[in-house]
């Protein structure tokens, strides 16, 4: 099931507006049969033009409630009842009052929208500099020993025995095999960098998308042992699967690649509202105070294999979550580390990626 397409902004204003004008007038209707006086109608669209000033964008909708709200009280809610009655106490204040309540709550909420649009860019901006700050040194240094693993072999003048060209060229194979990762990990990136809503979501079924995702690492990780524990029950997730296997793959290659493990368990189950992954393994756990999800805190490592820096992995791990609405974190167990993320089972507005 594809996530659906949301409505237009301006027809979702126009639906809230309505929406807001109408429970407005119904509770005025319904007041006016246990109610004496009118005292109260001017408050309630008070009330109508600051909720549709605040919930809509522009001055456009709230100045339409102002002048619609005055219709109201006048030719509806007042005596004489459906006529129009221009000399009536109060009503220029009441349409003054109106007016300038929906041009203050618009004029205030525009500027509090436009400066967190302001903020969510430059958060964007500083992720994406820092993103791409590690990744340059993370790109360079595997690239340094293709290079120079290549020029050995090329060079070569029978000074090298066979096995050690072999030995290079598996270096060389295996630094490849890091790039394409990392051009996997900068692909998902790309995929969501224009937010949370271009997520293309499907129901898709957990175990279906685990399996994969150890078939995939099975292969470049042939003598890890992989197990997969799953509820008896199938768990209908809606997710962009291409980008769940991608964060799956990347918390096991973290658990072999940085932390030695030799055993992976993952495992899926409900969670209240959420399904709950989980990647455990036996390796040697996570180092304290260590900063696993942010690349830009994550320090380079000090020795030559460098290409080894966790930071750009988790980090792509937890912006694919957050967007998908989720939550990632990580934890020790009494045999090594254990990564986790939820996933919410039901179709609804993730957060704002700040990837």
């Amino acid at each position: 099931m594809r996530t659906k397409k949301r409505l237009p902004r301006a027809a979702r204003d126009a639906l809230l507006t309505a929406a807001i004008l109408f429970a407005a007038v119904a509770i005025c209707a319904a007041m006016g049969r246990i109610a004496e006086g009118d005292a109260y109608v001017g408050f309630l669209f008070v009330l109508a033009v600051v909720f549709v000033s605040r919930w809509t964008e522009g001055y456009f909708w709230g100045i339409f409630a102002s002048f619609f709200g005055v219709v109201c009280v006048n030719y509806v809610f007042t005596y004489p009842y459906w006529e129009f009655n221009f000399t009536m106490t109060g009503y220029p204040l009441t349409f003054v009052t109106l007016l300038a309540v929906a041009l203050i709550v618009s004029a205030m909420t525009t500027r509090i929208k436009r400066q967190e649009r302001l903020r969510l860019e430059t958060e964007r901006e500083a992720m994406r500099a820092d993103l791409l700050r590690a990744m340059s040194h993370d790109i360079r240094t595997p690239l340094t020993s293709i290079v120079g693993n290549t020029a050995a072999v090329l060079e070569d003048k029978g000074t090298l025995s066979d096995e050690q060209k072999r030995s290079l060229l598996r270096d060389v194979n295996e630094d490849a095999q890091w790039l394409i990762r990392m051009v996997e990990n900068i692909l998902s990136i790309t995929r969501i960098r224009g937010g949370a809503e271009c997520l293309a979501t499907e129901l898709e079924a957990a175990e279906e998308v685990l399996g994969a995702a150890a078939g995939k690492f099975s292969k470049r990780f042939p003598r890890v042992d992989v197990s997969i524990e799953v509820p008896d029950e199938v768990l209908m997730v809606p997710m962009d699967a291409t980008l769940i296997q991608q964060v799956v793959l990347n918390l096991m290659e973290n658990a072999v690649i940085h932390g030695g493990a030799r055993r992976v368990l993952l495992r899926v189950e409900r969670c209240g509202t959420d399904a709950l992954f989980s990647v455990e393994d036996d390796g040697c756990g996570i180092p304290d105070n260590k900063p696993l999800f942010d690349a830009a805190k994550t320090p380079p490592p000090s020795g030559a294999d460098g290409k080894k820096n966790m930071g750009i992995g988790l980090s792509v791990c937890r912006t694919i979550v957050k967007a998908h609405g989720g939550e990632l974190f990580a934890a020790n167990h009494a045999n090594g580390a254990r990564f986790c993320f939820t996933l919410p089972q039901k179709e609804e507005k993730p957060l704002e990626t700040q990837g």
